[in-house]
């Protein structure tokens, strides 16, 4: 494929001319590694890691934007990606990254059901992750009113959910086997490409920046980075997240937007190293300006430097010790749509809303009843002393992480998209303003409501606060 090879070129180029750089940030790396590993403690640790290549070997559809986006060629593979961690008592937890749009419940659960089997691991030992990459495949029933589609296509899609059941067991397998000794680190570095959407017409921002005219709207511009280093001082993993929707591209080729980017590169630079990229709270937060592959090229190079800046610096080691916490939660809808309200939209001139009145109409007519709730998953894990995850379903908005990490401190990650791909999560500042993450769009989602209740925060702060308070016990 020829696709954005002059503007890759270009990129490459400006890499190259930092690669000394590089060499010197791995020299750091390993320094620091080295004496983390020396630690008494250190070897209390074990970690493992394991990839699998996703990119779909048949038609399925690109996920996203509500069109129909058949595959037409590949930029670079997609993956999917996890770190197995044991403490000194055998206490395990599995970290799964992925390129993936979204990764639905009907999904999810079976993996769940399956990781239990055949390696005895609880919901709380489980975080399955997703980028929300908009350049990745279709899974399940996520979006399932999305998209204008045949059997074929449903077939497909199916058969493709159910081979990445199968290689997300497979994973999982593996990075238990791999388990090995090391050491762990944290820092935080800082990038900015990320823009409140809510907040700045993206019709403006290339004036805006062009006049140096600052940018408005809650932000959460910090990476955070844990480092796996062996006893040998070998960097073997490279974990990093950002909060902002990988949506840069547009096309109908297979990429993994700036974050493929970002990992490609930090692979490049640390060779034998994986990097796994986590999607923060970015549910508001869009790339701006974007839709060219320099763009995204762009972004992606300027969230490795950020990460190879904190490569750089002196990093803290996270003492050994592993605490899980998981709840389900019910988030409640502000109205349950009625019988009357579909039969209204079934000719609706938007053609999605009609795929979901029809599609709900015929729920009815079997005899099925809607709930008035849904279930929202939430994690808490501890790692040592110095690190607190918690793992959140759907597109929250980058509010929750702002608040958590100024309510729980210093070395605190607040990641949205695990486990399920719910619709958007607005906080109350964002229900109140409405708007597309907060208004009246979860028909779009296939959720039998068209809001979520004005309480939404409330409820998934009650559980966080109960959930950290048991781990940190």
């Amino acid at each position: 494929m020829t696709l954005g090879l002059p503007r890759r070129r270009f990129i490459s180029g400006l890499a190259a001319s930092a690669f000394s750089s590089c060499l010197l940030t791995n020299n750091l790396t390993l320094l620091n590694a080295g004496t983390a590993s020396s630690s008494p403690s250190a070897d209390r640790w074990k970690a493992g890691i394991a990839k699998r290549v996703i990119t779909p070997e048949t038609s399925v559809w690109l996920a996203g934007y509500g069109s129909k986006r058949a595959p037409d060629g590949r930029l670079h593979d997609l993956w999917m990606k996890a770190i197995a961690l044991e403490d000194q008592s055998g206490n395990r937890v599995v970290l799964i990254t992925s390129d993936f749009q979204g990764v639905p419940k009907i999904m999810s659960d079976r993996v769940f059901k399956k990781a239990e089997e055949q390696f005895h691991l609880t919901r709380s030992q489980i975080m399955f992750t997703f980028s929300h990459n908009h350049c990745g495949p279709r899974l399940g029933d996520d979006l399932i009113d999305y998209y204008l589609v045949d059997e074929a296509q449903e077939k497909l899609v199916a058969e493709y959910t159910d081979l990445m059941v199968e290689r997300t067991i497979e994973l999982i397998g593996e990075a238990l086997n791999n388990l090995a000794p090391a050491s762990l680190q944290f820092g935080d570095g800082k990038t900015t490409f990320a823009v409140n959407r809510r907040n700045n017409r993206e019709a403006d921002i290339p004036d805006l920046l062009a006049k140096g005219t600052p940018l408005v709207g809650p932000v959460d511009h910090s990476v955070p980075v844990i480092t796996v280093t062996r006893d040998d001082g070998s960097l073997s993993a490279v974990l990093f997240g950002y909060a902002c929707h990988p949506t840069t591209l547009s096309f109908m080729t297979w990429c993994g937007d700036y974050p493929g980017f970002a990992q490609l590169e930090i692979e490049k630079n640390h060779p034998g190293t994986t990097a796994m990229f986590v999607n923060t709270c970015g549910g508001d937060q869009n790339p701006l300006p974007r839709r060219t592959v320099e763009l995204c090229e762009k972004y992606g190079h300027m969230l490795a430097v950020a990460v190879e800046d904190v490569l750089r610096k002196p990093l803290k080691p996270i003492s050994p010790g592993i605490k899980t916490a998981f709840e389900m939660i019910d988030l409640q809808y502000l109205n349950v749509v009625s019988r009357e309200e579909l039969m209204m939209l079934v000719n609706d001139s938007n053609e999605l809303k009609a795929r979901w009145a029809k599609r709900l109409l015929a729920k009815l007519n079997a005899g099925e009843q809607f709930k008035d709730s849904y279930s929202y998953p939430i994690h808490a894990w501890q790692l040592g002393k110095e690190t607190l995850f918690i793992g959140m379903g759907a597109e929250t908005v980058v509010d929750y992480a702002l608040r958590f990490k100024s309510e729980y401190g210093e070395g605190t990650w607040v990641m949205g998209y695990a486990d399920d791909m719910i619709s958007y999560i607005p906080s109350r500042r964002v229900w109140e303003e409405g708007g597309y993450e907060g208004g009246s769009n979860l028909y779009e989602y296939g959720r039998p409501a068209f809001r979520w209740a004005g309480d939404i925060e409330d409820r998934i702060a009650a559980s966080v606060h109960k959930l950290v308070k048991q781990v940190k016990e």
